[in-house]
């Protein structure tokens, strides 16, 4: 019963973390630590984030079946490769490419080398910096539809930095994309639709670790955290998108350096171990 109420609060914090770009992996390894639950480990933050994904997949269904209907089409039928629902199901792939490669390739330095807490507060503060940058020197004058692949690969491989827990998949994305001109609402919608292959991705991939991991909260607690989230998240997404519509993202840049900079304090003082 512990086990499942840890997964309930666990998927809460999933859910309302994800989307805001503040990492959700962050608060999913300095939360449990906290709470003197330790690390829950890599392959659960995975898979419980497979419900917030199905979230945006539900949220987005008819942007998603338009542009891979597109997609499809366009490998057998020349009149639909210049339209931009199939361009941006190839915008997509290429954005994906970067955190797929980079996740096979460091997966051990991952769950191993970047979960250290001392890491985490650190890349809050700096990305949370950085996004802020973004915020106030972006033109903020290039729609979604005007996207290329330049734009997707360079915000793919911005994507892919949240490899390092405390980066923030969506707050790297929007980072780039509004560096790069785009308005706040399409650089978030386009980090919403990138995030899903990679996400998913990861998810199935670290399903088989979740009966053995060091930490693992076996498949109970996983699947109530990972329906939390889903609830949760679905929620945070329509809240997010109405809020970036008309405000900047300055007050999750000072959330992110204030937890930061509480994170490596507590490290400090030797309440939290990394």
């Amino acid at each position: 019963m512990w086990d499942l109420l840890k997964a309930v609060v666990l998927g809460l914090i999933q859910g309302l973390t994800e989307f805001l770009p503040i990492s959700s992996s962050a608060h999913l390894r300095i939360f449990p630590e906290l709470f003197g639950w330790g690390d829950p480990g890599a392959a659960f933050t995975a898979v419980i984030q497979i419900g917030t994904e199905l979230a945006v997949l539900i949220y987005f269904r008819h942007d998603i079946w338009r542009i891979a209907n597109a997609w499809v089409k366009s490998l057998f039928k020349p009149e639909y490769r210049g339209t931009f629902d199939s361009r941006m199901g190839w915008f997509i792939i290429v954005g994906s490419l970067p955190i797929v490669v980079l996740g096979v390739l460091l997966k051990d330095i991952i769950e191993r080398d970047f979960r250290n807490l001392w890491i985490i507060g650190t890349t809050l503060i700096v990305m949370g910096l950085i996004l802020g940058i973004a915020d106030r020197v972006s033109r903020s004058d290039k729609l979604i539809r005007q996207l290329t692949l330049r734009h997707a690969a360079l915000m793919g491989a911005a994507q892919a930095l949240a490899l390092i827990p405390g980066v923030s998949r969506s707050g790297a994305t929007i980072s780039m994309g509004r560096f790069l001109g785009f308005e706040r609402e399409a650089a978030t919608r386009f980090a919403f639709l990138l995030a899903i292959p990679a996400v998913v991705g990861a998810g199935l991939f670290e399903l088989k670790e979740i009966p053995h991991g060091e930490n693992s909260y076996g498949w109970g607690p996983t699947l109530v955290a990972t329906v939390v989230s889903f609830v949760v998240g679905y929620a945070a997404i329509a809240w997010l998108l109405r809020y970036v519509s008309t405000r900047s993202y300055t007050p999750f840049v000072i959330y992110r350096v204030v937890l930061g900079t509480a994170t490596l304090l507590l490290l400090w003082a030797g309440v939290l171990t990394p």
